[in-house]
């Protein structure tokens, strides 16, 4: 009885919160959850050089834990910690493999006593040290040598005593016997060949697969590879005629690589695979002609380091100890390839609180030996493999033999269908299988019970059920007709749902209201809403609820309207406010609160002695001007008033109620009082004019005098003048005078 009439049976399986809006009981769900075991966990080797205890490799720990179990459940990711620890005292092999082409001559000398110097100074590392010795030159075909008998025996010019050439030779596997490796280095001579790049890339594959042969163990192997030139590599080999790749496989006969003629050089993917396959670390000891390209090399080769290698090979002791440090401070975790459908992800947690997420979320750096590191690593299957059948993966640092083996189990069916009951008869007489409350039917049956079977079904005929009267559209055009009965379809968003006879029914297709369908306040059922008690409407947005529409004095809408859909219509159109109690337009508002407002607000006025009894029915907000007074447009009825208090003095507020009944008065905080005649500015002012206008008259009467001054100064100097002359007239009229007499 959990799915409607309709409903196809994969109804019944949904996220967990829509199963239990439908009312599926807890003890009915099954929700199976991926979990993890630790099924191998063995600690980090704690362990120091020169410890009396000397423990095998294999008995060494760097890596935890070991083995794992997830279960994992499709889009739930399974997550679990691993730790890392770099070992003191870990086992290294040393693989020195050399170009013994002739321009590496000299190199050779300082090489034959490497052995022993090398042993010296990996002592201070480690305590279990092997080495061992291979050389290279080219392949012995045109044009990559001479093949003229003569060449074939001494391929050097002049005087020059050389080895015949060669492709790869193992001349020592790895020995913890330093004099041996002097010794036998001692006894090789340098080769020749024509050209300068080498064919140093067939040596390395052959070192890296042919464990068996070289000695490796299961420690820390390290490659050094020496040489003053370039590299050929895949499809070089067609220079010589040689056509077929390389097959990546060992071909030592007598430590002598016998197929060079046959296979082409190994490819640099090629090469990166078997190292990593065989946990290499290569160091590049070249000269400093050829670092551009070894560099380049080395980008494509994880775990692998260049060093420039001296004219004579001087420094190459120095050279391989600096590159082992530099490769053993990182560690850069890899997986095995994944099963489809599986995805992984890593979060580093490395030293002084570096973290990091997505591809650098594998690796750490600036690793001393002794510190510890750890990885949070989550597995998520996004898709169950065919069969569901079990998978394994492997995780392991770069360079390492240890790694982490998990298996992964998948979780892609209930447990109830493995209980489920064969030809049962609630399928029909026994036409399926019942299992997880539903009908599997039966090879050639079909219908939500297999009541009906393949090859006695008409379609035409069993449409016919699948039509509403009068109409030619099956199953609503919702879902299809199935043994004469309808399967509605499913949707995407699994909370909208089809159902009934003809799936003419569904959740979604209701009013809505604010956005929600039924207003978030009823069902949608069959395209009709059921509200919810106290709801009403098409769509669930009308409240029967009366209490938002009562007012402080006990009546609805103030008697002045009424209660709709929980808000109050007012029948007087001068009245509004959530309980009609605002009139802006009647008298008194303001005039009603003015008492109130002034005993709140200054303590002053006719209710100041009652003011906590009487006025204490509304907010009060104070602000500091009448432009901060709330203005017209907001939601709540609003006044705003102008009143005198008992000094004579306006003071500005309003008046508002919100929508739960609430009176609410904003007053600015300082009256507006008219002040009296200032005294001082007056007296000042007064006192200032008659001093001015005092000092202006003196300037005048000063002004004047001069000017007379001036004027009576002239007037003298002027019969001054006129009483010089007449003297003068005289003295001559006496002279004049004179003469005649």
């Amino acid at each position: 009885d959990f799915l409607q009439e309709g409903e196809p049976t994969s109804a019944r399986c949904d996220d967990l919160a829509a199963l239990k809006s439908k009312g599926c009981p807890m003890e009915d769900i099954e929700n199976p959850r991926g979990s993890k075991q630790v099924l191998e966990d063995r600690e980090v080797t704690n362990r120091k050089i020169g410890a009396a205890e000397k423990l095998k490799p294999e008995a060494i720990t760097q890596i935890q834990p070991q083995k794992l179990v997830l279960k994992l459940r499709v889009g739930e990711p399974q997550t679990f910690s691993l730790k890392f620890k770099r070992a003191e005292d870990y086992p290294i092999d040393l693989y020195y493999l050399m170009d013994l082409s002739y321009s590496m001559k000299d190199d050779l000398e300082n090489v034959k006593s490497l052995g022993t110097a090398l042993m010296l100074e990996m002592e201070k590392i480690t305590s279990d040290f092997r080495i061992g010795f291979g050389s290279f030159v080219e392949k012995t075909v045109m044009p990559y040598i001479s093949t003229t008998p003569a060449k074939l025996r001494n391929p050097c010019t002049g005087d020059q005593n050389c080895t015949s050439p060669f492709s790869y030779k193992n001349v020592l596997s790895l020995t913890s016997e330093g004099n041996k490796f002097n010794e036998l280095v001692g006894k090789q001579h340098i080769s020749g060949n024509l050209d300068s790049p080498e064919g140093g890339f067939d040596a390395i594959m052959q070192v890296a697969v042919c464990g068996e042969q070289i000695g490796w163990r299961n420690v820390t192997r390290l490659l050094v590879f020496s040489t003053d030139a370039g590299f050929h590599f895949a499809g070089d080999g067609k220079l010589g005629g040689i056509v077929l790749p390389n097959d990546g496989k060992c071909h030592l006969e007598n430590n002598m690589y016998t197929m060079s003629h046959y296979y082409d050089y190994p490819s640099i993917a090629h090469l990166v695979q078997k190292l990593s396959e065989n946990n290499i670390q290569t160091i590049f000891a070249v000269t400093e002609e050829f670092q551009a390209v070894y560099k380049e090399l080395k980008n494509l080769i994880p775990k692998s380091a260049v060093g420039t290698l001296s004219s004579n090979s001087s420094n190459v002791i120095q050279l391989i100890i600096d590159a082992y440090n530099s490769l053993s401070s990182e560690v850069i975790l890899e997986n095995s390839k994944l099963p489809k459908g599986v995805t992984i992800s890593y979060k580093s947690f490395c030293k002084n609180g570096v973290n990091d997420t997505q591809e650098d979320g594998r690796k750490c750096s600036n690793i001393s030996i002794g510190d510890e590191v750890k990885f949070e690593i989550n597995v998520t299957a996004n898709e169950c493999p065919k069969k569901g059948l079990n998978e394994t993966i492997k995780i392991k640092p770069l360079g390492f033999t240890e790694e982490v083996e998990i298996n992964l189990q998948f979780i892609c069916e209930c447990q109830c269908q493995s209980e489920g009951e064969p030809n049962s008869p609630a399928c029909h007489e026994g036409n399926g299988t019942f299992e997880c409350g539903a009908c599997r039917c039966n090879e050639g049956r079909i219908g939500r019970l297999c009541e009906c079977s393949t090859d006695e079904v008409n379609s035409e005929d069993m449409d016919a059920y699948c039509r509403r009267e009068n109409s030619t559209e099956i199953c609503s055009n919702n879902g299809e007709c199935i043994c004469g009965q309808c399967v509605c379809k499913k949707r995407e968003n699994t909370n909208e749902v089809y159902s009934g006879k003809y799936c003419e029914c569904d959740n979604f297709n209701c009013d809505r209201s604010n956005g929600l369908i039924c207003g978030g306040n009823g069902i949608c059922k069959c395209r009709v809403c059921e509200c919810f008690p106290n709801f009403t409407g098409s769509a669930c947005d009308c409240s029967l609820d009366t209490l938002p529409c009562m007012a402080s004095n006990g009546q609805i809408c103030n008697g002045r309207g009424t209660c709709e859909c929980g808000t109050c219509n007012c029948t007087d159109p001068k009245f509004q406010g959530p309980t009609c109690e605002m009139c802006q337009t009647c008298l008194g508002v303001c005039a009603e609160h003015k008492d109130c407002v002034q005993c709140r607000a200054f303590n002053k006025g006719e209710k100041k002695e009652t003011c906590s009894q009487e006025c204490m029915h509304f907010n009060m907000t104070r602000v500091e001007s009448r432009d901060k007074l709330p203005q017209p447009g907001q939601p709540d009825p609003l006044s705003h008033c102008k009143e005198k208090d008992v000094d004579d003095c306006w003071f500005y507020f309003t008046y508002s109620v919100n929508s739960n009944g609430e009176a609410n008065v904003h007053v600015v905080e300082t009256p507006e009082c008219p002040s009296g005649p200032d005294i001082i500015p007056i007296v000042a002012g007064v006192v200032a004019g008659i001093v001015l206008i005092g000092l202006a008259l003196l300037l005048i009467w000063k002004l004047l005098m001069i000017i007379h001054d001036r004027r009576e100064f002239a007037k003298f100097e002027k019969e001054k003048m006129n009483a010089k002359w007449d003297t003068v007239s005289q003295e001559a009229f006496i002279c004049i005078k004179a003469t005649v007499v």
